[in-house]
Formats: structure tokens, sequence, C-alpha cells
């Protein structure tokens, strides 16, 4: 075996190489350098001897520069484990679809809508699919479906498009309490058959949404199933990777220049990450995390910033999957069915994401000159390895990580 070792007796970073670029196309891996990576894991999470997060209280570790809204309410008990800015406003970005959807369905039964809106509204809560919310938002009323939901839902913080704006349907205002309510209603007052039939395609979530964007990031990654999410994701400048191809960037839909601020002066420029939904047996817990980031965050940074805050929160019934979280380098980097290069693409990682790797192995060897490296890690949450290059540690070997021991 070649081994070349990514790392002097000295220094424990790496500094990608000037050829990083080429021997990636020529190996078929496509990325380009995106940042020096950094050294070691990412701190492991609090869990009980059987894997469950903590139930300690503790405060939400919110990253450096990010502005968060949340909160979790446990509806076994009645009460919030979390509350961090639950009042304050953010534009709703996608997450604006479960009232869209609350709204066509307010007097209809799904059993008896065409199945032109079943596969629409398909489209819209399981993949984010932004025609669906086009052709709702503009054939219903657009403004005026915020301004009923909020009347019909009892919600406080919410408040439609800012005037000149009212095509955005992203520009809806929202809060994390405000989401709460909404999945209440969902979950508790709406009549059963409308009830399963959202919460059905939350729970079927794709990975790729229909932008190519990876939307299993905050409470899809930090929790096992059962779970239920709707994201939203605004002003990213990147391509979306997820899949075998790309696309648009996530820019507000519509794409001219948002203003800085909209009503009650709610930010409508800075790169927004929402994640949503239920998590446990029984959508025991409500979480709802809304974050802004620093003007030319990327959605990889936004994706991990976001993952870490959820992680530390206190969601009653989430259970933490098995795995050591590792930050990546480089952007494009390739996850693959198996751990050698070839025709074997699952999906492309969003650049510098934190990943949980739960083993690895040998395989083919991938030179990246000066770097040469057999070991794969094995991704769960995706079902397939990337080579430990890419692994932001410095050793080839991960030393934390087992050997995987079954066929995956």
């Amino acid at each position: 075996m070649l081994r070349i070792s990514r790392h002097s007796p000295t220094h424990s970073r790496r500094t990608p190489p000037r050829t990083l670029a080429a021997a990636a196309a020529l190996l078929s891996l496509a990325f380009t350098c995106a940042a020096l990576p950094h050294s070691g894991a990412a701190a492991a999470e609090p869990r009980t001897a059987d894997g469950a997060q903590s139930t300690a209280p503790r405060t939400p570790q919110v990253p450096a520069g990010v502005t968060a809204g949340v909160a979790v309410f446990d509806r076994q008990t009645g009460t919030f484990t979390e509350q961090l800015n639950a009042s304050a406003s953010f534009r709703s970005a996608s997450v604006v679809k479960l009232l869209l959807a609350l709204d066509f369905l307010w007097n209809r039964s799904p059993a008896d809508i065409p199945d032109a809106d079943r596969a629409r509204l398909d489209a819209m809560l399981r993949s984010s699919q932004d025609s669906a919310a086009n052709h709702y938002w503009s054939t219903y009323g657009g403004p005026a479906i915020a301004d009923r939901m909020i009347t019909r839902l009892g919600l406080v913080d919410t408040a439609p498009p800012p005037a000149g704006y009212e095509g955005y349907w992203g520009y809806t205002a929202i809060s994390a309490r405000d989401t709460v309510k909404i999945y209440r209603h969902i979950l508790e007052l709406a009549p059963a058959d409308v009830r399963d039939f959202i919460m059905q395609r939350l729970r079927q979530s794709t990975r790729c949404a229909s932008d190519s964007f990876d939307q299993h990031f905050g409470v899809a990654a930090a929790f096992n199933r059962p779970w239920a999410v709707k994201q939203g994701w605004s002003a990213f400048s990147a391509k979306g990777t997820c899949g075998p191809g790309s696309s648009t960037s996530a820019r507000t839909q519509a794409g001219s220049a948002a203003p800085a601020t909209g009503a009650a002066g709610v930010d409508l420029s800075r790169p927004a990450l929402h994640t949503t939904g239920t998590v446990g047996t029984g959508d025991r817990s409500i979480v709802a995390v809304l974050t802004l980031h620093p003007d030319g965050t990327s959605y990889g940074r936004a994706y991990t910033d976001l993952g870490r805050l959820t992680r530390s929160l206190h969601v009653p019934g989430g259970t933490a999957p098995t795995g050591t979280w590792y930050g990546t380098w480089g952007s494009d980097v390739a996850v693959r069915n198996d751990p050698a290069l070839g025709d074997n693409l699952l999906t492309r990682l969003p650049a510098g994401v934190d990943v949980l790797v739960g083993c690895q192995k040998k395989g083919q060897a991938v030179s990246v000159p000066p770097y040469t490296n057999d070991w794969w890690a094995y991704l769960p949450q995706y079902g397939g390895y990337v080579t430990n290059i890419y692994i932001s540690h410095p050793d080839n070997q991960l030393p934390d990580v087992p050997l995987c021991t079954e066929q995956h």
C-alpha cells in the first residue's frame, strides 16, 4: 500500500496543495479547494448510556455570528424545554409552505383533491418544490393566505411580505413560537385526514430538495427517526450539489434583489437556514430553529452551524444517531456507494459540512498529490462512503472510529 503522511511530525494541520483541483478532476471527484481543513472531530454530543440525548438542561449553543430563534415544545408534558428569542420574527423561506398547504386544505378533504394538487402538495412538502408554492401563492391570494392563517391559528409574530414584495412568499415573517403553534394545530386540531396527509409527507422528506440542495440538516441529521421536517433556506450563492446534478443558487424566489429589511425590521437579505419539525414517537417534541448567518456564509458552513446548534438542544424523545461528527474540507466531495472510485456516485456534500462517521474500512487507494489514502469513512446518514482524505483529521485512519464489520 502506498501511503504518504498527510501531516508532519510537528504540524497537525495540512494545507491543500496547489495541484488539488487538477488532481481531483483527474479522479472524477470534481471538487475545488474551499479552506484549510480543521483537525480533530467535533465535540461529542451528550448522551445517555442507551444513546439517547442527555436530558440535563443546557443552554442552546449558538455559533458565533449566528442569529437564532429557538423553541422546543414537549407535547407529553405540555411545556417548552427550550426557548431562545422565540418571539423574534425571521423571514420564513420555505417554512411558509406549511401555511400554504393548510390554507388549501382548510375546507377540503385530501381524499377529494384533484390529482394535480396531490402531486403539487407532495412535491412541495417532501422536496420543497418552489413552483408548487408559486402556484398556491398566486392562485389563492398571496398575502391574503398569510392573513387568513394568522387569524385561524392565532399567530402573533407572523406577517405577510412587505409592501412591494407581495409576490414573495418566502418573505412572510414567522417566529419559532409561531412555528410551534402551526405544528400543534396540524397535530392536535386539524382534521385527522389533513393531519395524516401533511405529516406523512414531512416524514418522507427527500434528502435532495427540488433545487438540488441537501435538506437533511438540523433535525433530520441530529436525531434518529421517527422525525418529520419542513426546512427552509434562502440567499446562498452556491449551487445545490445533492444528487447527480446541480441547480440554481438558493436565492429568494423570482430572483430580484431583496430589500435589507421588511416589516418590523425582519431581515430579508442575510443567508437564512431553518429546521422545523417533530421528533420522537408520537411526534412527542416540536422543534423550531430559525437562523440567519453573516453575509457570504457558505451553505455548508450554515448547515454545520445549524446542526451543532440543533444537537445542543434538549429534545424529549429524541435519540442521537451512533457515530462521531467530523468536519470535511473541499467542495463537491463525492459520497459513493462503495469505497472506490467509479460509476457509483450517490451525492456530493455541501462544501465544508460536518458529517457523522459510523465506521471506516480500507478500499481503493485515492491519490491527490502529495496525499494518498486507502481508508474510507462510512456515512450512515447518506448510506455511502467518502475517502478519508477529505475528513478533517491529520491521520489517514481515524483513531476513534471503529472498523466496518457489516456489508453496507
